[in-house]
């Protein structure tokens, strides 16, 4: 060993050039050293948090993309029943948290007291009337997000009536039901609803989610048309119009990643 001028090749004495022979794009540089490219490369998930820095860059195409950003309005010019903001004041760099409205501790609230001991911790809910629980959690809720037009428990009350028509009327299964809560949820929280598009807005995310996740036949979506006008007691032609502007407010994103669809997905087949 001593005095050992031997060069050491990779384990098997297969040499670092052997191993690249056949890798598509890759290069040997100086001394058999290999090339990286990774300089070019710009992951999907970096996208949301890289758009600030690119705005001093692209400014032209912000103030385009700002003007196109007004609210719009459907149906009678003064009625602000059909009309959505799809601004992005708020949400713009937003990162969505399926969890976040299901969590099951908003109804704790003020309720909840925490007991710690020295080996151990504990949680003790007083009893309380439902209505004076309802009341904290949208008040939590609203100290919370501010910028949300609607109450926690009126978008879990809307989320029921989605799967309800849905699931049971039009018979989707699971998953377009979670992709339309997903939809419905951004919506939300970007502060996109309020008292009187509400019901639009679920409309229009349970026929994106339909189409999206569903093949339909022309019948069937007159169908699903037909059930989202009776239930949620709609004009079809403003449900049909609002389809867009909602997309809009979605930025055209339809297609989910699998992180934001799944909990709401084991969360409907643990309550079915």
């Amino acid at each position: 060993m001593e005095g050992s001028g031997r060069q050491r090749n990779p384990s098997g004495g297969v040499s670092a050039k052997e191993m690249v022979i056949g890798l598509e794009g890759v290069e040997l540089g100086a001394d058999g050293k290999t090339v990286s490219y990774t300089q070019f490369l710009y992951p999907t998930n970096s996208l949301s948090s890289g758009r600030r820095n690119t705005i001093d860059s692209t400014s032209s195409f912000s103030q385009s993309r700002n003007a196109s950003h007004r609210s719009l309005s459907l149906g009678r010019a003064n009625s602000t029943q059909s009309s959505i903001d799809t601004g992005t004041e708020i949400g713009e760099c937003f990162e969505y948290d399926p969890n976040l409205l299901d969590d099951p501790q908003w109804p704790c609230g003020k309720h909840k007291r925490v007991l710690i001991f020295p080996s151990y911790m504990t949680t003790v809910i007083e009893y309380v009337k439902p209505s004076d629980l309802k009341k904290d959690m949208n008040e939590t809720f609203k100290e919370k997000f501010p910028h949300i037009r609607l109450t926690l428990s009126k978008i879990r009350s809307l989320k029921r009536e989605i799967r309800k028509l849905a699931q049971e009327e039009c018979g989707f299964e699971e998953p377009t039901v979670a992709m339309a809560f997903v939809y419905f949820e951004k919506l939300a929280l970007r502060g996109k609803l309020n008292k009187q598009n509400r019901k639009l807005c679920a409309g229009a995310c349970v026929l994106l989610a339909a189409k999206i996740g569903s093949d339909l036949k022309k019948h069937e979506v007159k169908h699903l048309i037909d059930k989202l006008e009776e239930k949620f007691r709609l004009n079809r032609r403003e449900l049909i119009a609002f389809e867009f502007p909602v997309l809009v407010a979605l930025e055209f994103n339809l297609h989910l990643p699998e992180h934001e669809v799944m909990p709401h997905y084991r969360r409907l087949l643990q309550s079915s």
